[in-house]
């Protein structure tokens, strides 16, 4: 497993070299965990978060029609209130950093769902 953590880290920081956020377009960092999705949008520039959500929200929808909800619904639902939270500031526009993961499954239905609350990337 350490083997496959290292692998992504060494991925997020060839990323990392080329992409900054700042105040007008901060970059929106993703964070997957086995259970969980974490995302905030970060001021580079500043070196400071702007705005962040999880799927440990409170004001998220946690059960559907079924009793459940699924971690690729959580996840756009996540995206779909980063997407709110960074338009009650005023951001509209950001840069979307994956994180070192695959732009696949949970990742990608964040980042929907941030495109349907509104942002552009």
């Amino acid at each position: 497993m350490k083997k496959k953590q290292n692998a992504r880290v060494r991925r997020h920081l060839r990323v990392r070299k080329r992409m900054r956020g700042s105040a007008s377009r901060p970059r929106l960092a993703v964070f997957r965990s086995a259970k969980h999705i974490y995302v905030q949008a970060i001021d580079d520039l500043e070196g400071r978060t702007l705005v962040s959500a999880s799927s440990l929200m409170p004001d998220l929808p946690s059960i559907d029609e079924e009793g459940l909800i699924g971690k690729k619904k959580t996840a756009k639902a996540v995206g779909q209130l980063i997407a709110q939270r960074l338009k009650d500031i005023g951001i509209e526009s950001v840069i979307f950093d994956r994180g070192g993961f695959l732009y696949h499954g949970r990742i990608a239905a964040l980042a929907d769902g941030a495109r349907a609350g509104g942002l552009k990337f």
